[in-house]
């Protein structure tokens, strides 16, 4: 592939903040995060972002088929360089926040991982829209700010762990795959990567997972609020939330932060 900076400047490309595009230059780096991923010559893979190209070519060399979308319509004048001749890669210029689950199942048709390096300034609401969606990939292989990726494999009780953590659990394991330094990317960020990698478990736990992430969200909504404050603002009394978490054997001053999923799912089942 000619020079990345040398084709965008060639179709007079400019970036567009609005999008958060940075761009990964390094070959080696792109096929290892495919590597990351998993995917074999049997899968189907959705990116989200197709930005130049260059992690869609190494996804296409391994995949059976890839499915990218991407925002910037300005960008078609590029990927005509770099995606030339890859029959098995189709570019959906679309914004996947307003795609449904309908459509996009009709687009990919069958079991599908995601591979992406995401823009930054919407990283969790895309996590969420395939975590939560009715049409769930077998997993995501996402280049996301290190900072998130630390929040998003963090453990109870630690800084870095949130309500973010919590709800992720609900549906998938993660893992930190490798950490990319911000050199590797074109035009350089300002912050450090990560590799994050969700395998999506539909059955991990058996339990009202729209209850759980009320309590979960009421939990993490004042972090220096007690779990019982916080709780409260469900419109559940002192008393019945304390005898809960007594009967659960938890102190009734501990804060949201030092509980895990499983007692997040107790607390649900017996609050709401």
């Amino acid at each position: 592939m000619s020079n990345i900076a040398d084709i965008l400047k060639d179709k007079n490309f400019v970036f567009n903040k609005q999008f958060g595009q940075n761009f990964i230059t390094d070959n080696n780096l792109l096929d290892a995060i495919v590597a990351d991923s998993g995917v074999t010559a049997n899968d189907v893979v959705v990116e989200i972002g197709t930005g130049a190209g260059t992690l869609t070519k190494a996804i296409a060399k391994v995949a059976k088929k890839v499915i990218s979308f991407e925002i910037d319509r300005n960008l078609k004048d590029v990927l005509d360089v770099t995606l030339s001749g890859l029959e098995n890669v189709q570019v959906v210029f679309r914004d996947i926040m307003k795609v449904t689950d309908k459509e996009l199942k009709e687009i990919v048709g069958e079991q599908y991982k995601v591979v992406a390096n995401l823009p930054y300034y919407i990283t969790t609401p895309i996590i969420m829209r395939f975590l939560e969606g009715d049409f769930r990939p077998q997993s995501l292989t996402i280049m996301i700010q290190k900072e998130v990726a630390e929040r998003l494999t963090a453990k109870a009780g630690t800084v870095d762990y949130g309500a973010i953590t919590a709800a992720v659990e609900l549906y998938a394991n993660t893992k930190i795959t490798r950490i990319v330094g911000k050199n590797n990317f074109y035009p350089v960020p300002k912050v450090d990567s990560s590799v994050i990698r969700l395998d999506i478990c539909d059955n991990k736990y058996d339990c009202n997972k729209e209850k759980v992430k009320q309590i979960i969200k009421a939990a993490f909504a004042m972090r220096r609020k007690t779990l019982v404050n916080n709780l409260m603002a469900l419109g559940v009394s002192r008393d019945v939330i304390e005898n809960t978490l007594q009967n659960l054997g938890k102190d009734v001053r501990i804060r949201g932060e030092v509980l895990n999923v499983q007692d997040f799912i107790d607390l649900a089942e017996n609050l709401l």
